[in-house]
């Protein structure tokens, strides 16, 4: 359903959009550290240190993994912003190795906004949801001048088989289930690269979480990259790990004229944030353009994952990129 038939261009009801419209990691952090409580021993992942979502413990061999994620219009179509925000919420279960059960709309919207506008986002996150594995049985909405919608999302995993951002090992390898450049593209102005950028947000990560956990053993970091990107969640994972993240500027996987739109200066509201976030731990050794791309805010992105070598090669068929690997020293993040 084209967002223009109903009336309506979401991007113009808002300043910025998708995951781009995050707050800076570096007051998030201060932000985190007055939430942060002790917990109990059911608590298995929390906010000591924080991860892409909470798993506790809730029976024997049965564990809770627990997200939101929601963000104003990032485009004008509602049922791709539906669609992304649904595939960007439940992202996060799928980092953890978790299996999504169930969703709860979080909605904010305009009186003015035409209800079949609404209900088209709607609908579409819920067909995203069905297909992650989950059901939508609730949520809650109220009045915002500006729209923002996401999602509550609840998974399962087996206590200790959870995936964390800690335990990258030197020797291993990084490989990514999505090509970048999801905010570059989107501010391009180029149909083409933001219809490519839509088609990969739209794509959920269960299949590429699926092939992880087949490998389990082999697997020793997981995240998701979205709004901090690449070195962001890459120097997230080193710290965790206390180990040396390298990525390979030419192995980086790209949506297609994503390349070009870096070449030619465009850069997003969130470039210049991330950037500050990762200033003391991030070396550039690959000029402006790959610096773009890697501090690039992405919605809805891959699995950035630490696999044993020998793994790094099979998933090589289930569609992942080795984008570099882990070398030993203190937690730190190369782009060369």
């Amino acid at each position: 359903m084209e967002a223009m038939a109903m009336g309506v261009r979401l991007t113009e009801l808002t300043s910025c959009g998708g995951c781009a419209a995050k707050w800076g990691a570096a007051l998030l952090g201060d932000l985190v550290e007055a939430a942060r409580t002790a917990g109990d021993g059911a608590l298995l992942v929390g906010l000591a240190p924080s991860d892409d979502a909470a798993v506790v413990q809730v029976a024997n061999g049965v564990a809770l993994v627990s997200t939101t994620d929601f963000f104003p219009p990032l485009v004008d179509d509602p049922a791709d912003f539906g669609a992304i925000a649904a595939a960007n919420a439940c992202s996060d279960v799928f980092a953890m190795g978790g299996d999504v059960i169930l969703a709860l709309n979080v909605a904010a919207f305009p009186e003015t906004l035409p209800t079949d506008v609404i209900q088209a986002i709607f609908r579409a996150a819920a067909e995203v949801v069905a297909a992650a594995g989950g059901v939508v049985a609730g949520g809650h909405t109220i009045r915002s001048p500006e729209p923002i919608f996401g999602l509550a999302v609840q998974g399962v995993v087996v206590p200790g088989r959870q995936f964390t951002k800690g335990g990258a090992r030197p020797g291993d390898m990084l490989v990514l289930s999505k090509p970048l450049g999801t905010g570059l593209a989107l501010a391009s102005g180029d149909p083409d690269t933001i219809g490519a950028a839509i088609a990969i947000m739209r794509q959920l990560n269960r299949s590429a979480a699926a092939r992880l956990r087949d490998h389990h053993d082999s697997v020793h970091a997981v995240t998701d990259v979205t709004g901090f990107g690449l070195l962001g969640h890459g120097w997230e994972m080193a710290d965790r790990s206390d180990a040396h993240l390298v990525f390979d500027w030419p192995s980086l996987p790209l949506i297609d004229g994503v390349r070009a739109v870096a070449e030619a200066g465009v850069r997003t509201g969130g470039d210049a944030r991330n950037r500050e976030y990762v200033q003391d731990h991030v070396v550039l050794d690959a000029g402006d353009t790959a610096a773009a791309v890697g501090f690039d805010p992405q919605t809805s992105g891959g699995l950035l994952a630490a696999v044993d070598t020998a793994l790094a090669d099979q998933l090589s068929a289930d569609g992942f990129v080795t984008v570099g690997q882990v070398i030993a020293g203190p937690a730190t993040v190369t782009l060369r």
